[in-house]
């Protein structure tokens, strides 16, 4: 049974409740984790619990989260598919500078492919963001998304989705080839993503929150924790329950290295808020 119950991306049928596996890595989204044998047993508890939506990137790390996916994982279930991402690389600062051009767009794809220990890609989000995560960069996403395009006609990638952009880069992506989801910040405290939110939900596109808690001031994490006590639950769950029921377009992927925190938030799926509670909820932004 899918947690959360199922979207599509395409023609893939998606958990609603997916996994993050940004957190895998080292401090810093930096080198491999500190325990290793628990990162592999969260990978493979998740797909237990019924999750078949992971997002990753071979910018984590770099290269270890997809690594450990492969180990933990591959050969892959018929069922679970995989989003990763490009259009950042990383330094060796720790910087997450943009990789735009269509050398560095195409040597992410085939760094993916190979990580992952696959032929294509099921999806690939092209991410827009600056060297501090600058939001959304006022750039034309053409020409990078005309390479990708470019690459999924060529059998290296199944769909196309996007990360970090605005509603008008949204339009223009969509001008080049089909987007089946984009992913950025949104959770109940920040919504200033609501209005792309509810125009891709018109034209069933799902969103992929990420953040989905986090930036809360002390008085609105305060009425958020009175509302997880009224319902039995933790404030995360109760986060994520809230994004779930905000919209059907909706998909999570919440992240965590600890197999508890990764069952709590799947449980978080079967938590159905009450009126009251979402009242509260809505009202804190």
């Amino acid at each position: 049974m899918s947690p959360g119950g199922t979207l599509t991306l395409g023609d893939l049928t998606v958990s609603r409740m997916g996994y993050g596996a940004m957190r895998l890595s080292g401090p810093g989204i930096w080198g491999p984790p500190g325990d290793r044998e628990t990162a592999i047993a969260v990978l493979r508890e998740a797909v237990e619990l019924g999750v078949t939506h992971i997002d990753t990137s071979d910018f984590y790390g770099p290269h270890t989260v997809n690594e450990l996916i492969r180990e933990a994982l591959h050969p892959y279930p018929e069922n679970l598919h995989i989003v990763t991402k490009v259009g950042a690389k990383r330094t060796p600062d720790k910087g997450w500078p943009s990789a735009l051009s269509r050398e560095e767009l195409t040597a992410a794809v085939h760094d993916n492919l190979r990580n992952l220990g696959v032929d294509v890609l099921d999806v690939v989000n092209l991410r827009l963001a600056g060297e501090h995560g600058v939001f959304p960069i006022p750039v034309s996403i053409t020409e990078p998304f005309e390479v990708l395009a470019e690459l999924r006609q060529q059998g290296l990638i199944r769909h196309l989705g996007l990360s970090h952009v605005s509603a008008e880069q949204v339009k223009e992506a969509r001008a080049i080839a089909p987007v089946v989801c984009v992913q950025n910040e949104y959770n109940v405290a920040q919504r200033a993503n609501d209005g792309l939110l509810d125009a891709l939900a018109a034209i069933s596109v799902p969103f992929v929150p990420y953040f989905p808690l986090g930036g809360f001031t002390p008085l609105q994490s305060g009425v958020l924790d009175d509302c997880a006590r009224r319902v039995d639950a933790t404030p995360m769950q109760v986060a994520l329950a809230w994004l779930l029921q905000r919209s059907p377009n909706i998909l999570l992927i919440p992240g965590t290295s600890s197999l508890p925190h990764l069952r709590e938030n799947i449980a978080a799926a079967d938590l159905e808020l009450p009126k009251d509670v979402v009242a509260d909820l809505d009202a804190l932004a």
